[in-house]
C-alpha cells in the first residue's frame, strides 16, 4: 500500500512539475490552507531544525469520517522530485492518517475539518528546499484530494533587497522594480552562475514569477541583481476586499445576503474598473482570513456561503478570459475561477463557495493563446502599489543531488 501510495504522488508530481502550488482535486475538498507558527500572513516557509510549526487544514463537505493519509516528497527549486531518497529528507514514517479532525457546528452546509501538524510524532524533517505534502482519501487512494506546497530553509546566505518604482522602463508609473544582493561570505559557493538558483515572487503569486534571472554582478562572496528588466513587475492595484463575518448584515464589499434554502447567497457589490485611477486600501496583499464573528472556534462554527462576483463590461468583448486571483484561488488558472459573461446584466460574474471570513481578491486577464496574466485591464498599473516581494535563493553544489535553500528575503514597497 505505502509503495502504491509514494507512486501515486511522484505520477502526480511529473504531471503538475509546473504548477507549484496548493491544489485542490476534489469538489468536496474546500478551505485548504498552509499557516506557519498560526501566522495566516507568514510565507509557507519553515527553518529547519526548528520550533517552527507548519499546519495544513481542509474541509470536507459532509460529516462522513474519511481516513485521510498525507505522503510527502522533496523537491528541487523547480519542483521537480529531488534525488534524495525518503530516508535522506524525513525522519519518521511518511503514511500516516490524518487524525485531528472536528465535526462543523450549527451550520447551514455540513463539513468536517482536518489538520495535521509538522513536526510531529511520526515524521521530522531533515534537508532544506521544496516539499509537497499530498493527500489521499484511504477508500480511493488511487488519486489525491489536494496537495499542499511549502519549502524548509537553512539560512547560509544574507539576502539584502530593495523596491524602486524609479525602473529602468520608466519612473513613477506602472511598474516597480526589484533589486537585491546574495552575500555568501563564509559559505562555499564556487560556481555560483551554475549553482545559485533564484525565485522572486510578488504577492506570494506563482502567475507572475521570476526564475533564475542572470546576475549583474559577480564576486568572490556576493551576486547583484540591478537594473535586471527581468525584475521589473507590473505594479498593479491595492487588492480588492470583502468580509463575510455574518449572515445578520451586509459588511464591507457586500451588496445583500439572502437565504435561499438550503444555503446563504452573498452578492458583492459590483466591481468597477480601476483602469484610471489608483485605489489605496489597506490590503493584505490577497491573503483571506477564516472569521465568524460569534465562533468560538472559527476552524468549525464560520459556515460556507455561495459568494457572486460580478465585474461589469459594457464595451466589445476582449480576446480572453477574466480569472478571479486571491490565496484562497491557489494562483490556479482553471474553469472554476474563470468569469463567464453574462449579456443580461452586461457583466463578467462567477459563483464561488467561500468560508466566511475576509477576503483579498483581484481580476486577472489572460489573452487568449497565451498563459501571460495583466491587471492592467481591470486594476490598472501603478506605482504607488503597495506590494511585497519575497526572493528565495537555492544552491545545489557540484555532485548533489538537491537544490537547498539556502536565504529567503522580504522585502514591501510602500
Amino acid at each position: 500500500m505505502k509503495k502504491l501510495l509514494i507512486l501515486c504522488v511522484f505520477l502526480i508530481t511529473a504531471l503538475f512539475v509546473k504548477a507549484q502550488r496548493n491544489e485542490v482535486f476534489s469538489p468536496n475538498i474546500q478551505s485548504l490552507q498552509i499557516k506557519v507558527n498560526d501566522n495566516w500572513l507568514a510565507p509557507p516557509i519553515v527553518n529547519l531544525n526548528s520550533d517552527d510549526v507548519l499546519e495544513v487544514s481542509f474541509d470536507e463537505l459532509s460529516h462522513e469520517y474519511h481516513r485521510f493519509q498525507y505522503i510527502i516528497s522533496h523537491h528541487n527549486a523547480d519542483w521537480t522530485p529531488s534525488g534524495l531518497s525518503e530516508i535522506e529528507f524525513l525522519e519518521g514514517f511518511n503514511n500516516s492518517p490524518i487524525e485531528d479532525y472536528k465535526n462543523s457546528l450549527n451550520t447551514t452546509m455540513q463539513y468536517t475539518h482536518y489538520r495535521v501538524s509538522f513536526p510531529n510524532e511520526q515524521v521530522k524533517l531533515k534537508a532544506s528546499g521544496n516539499y509537497i505534502i499530498t493527500i489521499f482519501d484511504d477508500n480511493d487512494n488511487s488519486k489525491p484530494v489536494c496537495k499542499a506546497c511549502f519549502s524548509v530553509i537553512e539560512k547560509k546566505v544574507t539576502v539584502s533587497a530593495t523596491v524602486s518604482s524609479n525602473t529602468d522602463i520608466d519612473n513613477n508609473k506602472s511598474h516597480q522594480q526589484v533589486s537585491f544582493n546574495v552575500n555568501y561570505n563564509g559559505y562555499n559557493i564556487r560556481n555560483p552562475q551554475s549553482e545559485v538558483k533564484i525565485k522572486v515572487m510578488q504577492n506570494l503569486r506563482e502567475d507572475n514569477c521570476v526564475t533564475n534571472p542572470i546576475p549583474s554582478y559577480i564576486s568572490s562572496n556576493e551576486l547583484k541583481y540591478e537594473h535586471n528588466k527581468n525584475l521589473i513587475f507590473d505594479a498593479g492595484n491595492e487588492y480588492r476586499r470583502f468580509e463575510m463575518v455574518s449572515v445578520k448584515y451586509a459588511a464591507q464589499g457586500i451588496q445583500r445576503i439572502k437565504f435561499f434554502d438550503p444555503y446563504y447567497h452573498v452578492t458583492l457589490i459590483p466591481d468597477e474598473l480601476r483602469t484610471k485611477n489608483y485605489s489605496y486600501d489597506q490590503d493584505q496583499n490577497g491573503r483571506y482570513l477564516v472569521r465568524y464573528d460569534w465562533a468560538t472556534n472559527n476552524n468549525i462554527e464560520a459556515d460556507y456561503l455561495l459568494v457572486h462576483f460580478s465585474l461589469p463590461w459594457k464595451d466589445e468583448l476582449p480576446d480572453g478570459n477574466f480569472y478571479l486571483q486571491g490565496a484562497f484561488t491557489h494562483d490556479n488558472l482553471t474553469d472554476n475561477y474563470c468569469l463567464k459573461y453574462n449579456p443580461e446584466t452586461k457583466a463578467f460574474e462567477t459563483i464561488q463557495l467561500l468560508k466566511q471570513g475576509a477576503y483579498n481578491y483581484q481580476y486577472l486577464f489572460v489573452p487568449t493563446n497565451s498563459n501571460k496574466t495583466t491587471t492592467a485591464l481591470t486594476e490598472g498599473n501603478y506605482y504607488e502599489t503597495e506590494n511585497e516581494y519575497l526572493i528565495l535563493v537555492y544552491h545545489r553544489p557540484f555532485g548533489e543531488r538537491y537544490d537547498r535553500l539556502i536565504g529567503v528575503q522580504q522585502v514591501y514597497f510602500k
